[in-house]
Protein backbone atom coordinates (compact mmCIF):
# COMPACT_ATOMS: atom_id res chain seq x y z
CA UNK A 1 0.00 0.00 0.00
CA UNK A 2 1.42 3.49 -1.08
CA UNK A 3 1.22 6.54 0.84
CA UNK A 4 -0.82 8.23 -0.78
CA UNK A 5 -3.45 5.83 -0.83
CA UNK A 6 -3.06 5.39 3.15
CA UNK A 7 -3.66 9.23 3.29
CA UNK A 8 -6.61 9.24 1.25
CA UNK A 9 -8.09 7.21 3.97
CA UNK A 10 -9.87 8.39 6.50
CA UNK A 11 -8.61 8.09 10.15
CA UNK A 12 -11.54 4.81 11.09
CA UNK A 13 -10.64 3.10 7.67
CA UNK A 14 -7.30 2.96 8.48
CA UNK A 15 -7.42 1.77 12.09
CA UNK A 16 -9.08 -1.31 10.33
CA UNK A 17 -6.70 -1.77 7.87
CA UNK A 18 -4.18 -1.81 10.30
CA UNK A 19 -5.75 -3.96 12.47
CA UNK A 20 -5.76 -6.37 9.40
CA UNK A 21 -2.87 -6.12 8.24
CA UNK A 22 -1.34 -7.44 11.59
CA UNK A 23 -3.65 -10.37 11.33
CA UNK A 24 -2.56 -11.02 8.15
CA UNK A 25 1.39 -10.62 8.98
CA UNK A 26 0.79 -12.60 12.15
CA UNK A 27 -0.41 -15.74 9.93
CA UNK A 28 2.22 -15.12 7.55
CA UNK A 29 5.08 -15.53 10.16
CA UNK A 30 3.06 -18.65 11.67
CA UNK A 31 2.88 -20.08 8.12
CA UNK A 32 6.27 -19.38 7.79
CA UNK A 33 7.60 -20.77 10.52
CA UNK A 34 5.83 -24.00 9.71
CA UNK A 35 6.68 -24.15 5.73
CA UNK A 36 8.44 -21.72 4.15
CA UNK A 37 6.75 -19.39 2.24
CA UNK A 38 7.33 -19.84 -1.38
CA UNK A 39 7.98 -15.51 -1.62
CA UNK A 40 9.32 -14.46 2.15
CA UNK A 41 9.41 -11.40 0.84
CA UNK A 42 5.66 -10.36 1.82
CA UNK A 43 6.82 -10.40 5.23
CA UNK A 44 8.97 -7.77 4.61
CA UNK A 45 6.62 -5.75 2.72
CA UNK A 46 3.08 -6.63 5.62
CA UNK A 47 5.76 -4.88 8.23
CA UNK A 48 6.50 -2.39 6.12
CA UNK A 49 2.88 -1.70 5.03
CA UNK A 50 2.09 -1.94 9.25
CA UNK A 51 4.83 0.77 9.51
CA UNK A 52 3.04 2.95 7.08
CA UNK A 53 0.33 2.91 8.24
CA UNK A 54 1.33 3.50 12.22
CA UNK A 55 2.92 6.66 10.82
CA UNK A 56 0.04 8.27 9.13
CA UNK A 57 -1.89 7.28 12.64
CA UNK A 58 0.41 9.30 14.72
CA UNK A 59 0.67 12.25 12.42
CA UNK A 60 -3.00 12.69 12.07
CA UNK A 61 -3.16 12.24 15.92
CA UNK A 62 -0.21 15.02 16.78
CA UNK A 63 -1.88 17.10 13.94
CA UNK A 64 -5.28 17.40 15.79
Amino acid sequence: MKMNEIKGLETKELAEKLETAVANYDQLKLNHAVTPLENPSQIKAARRDIARMKTELRQRELNK
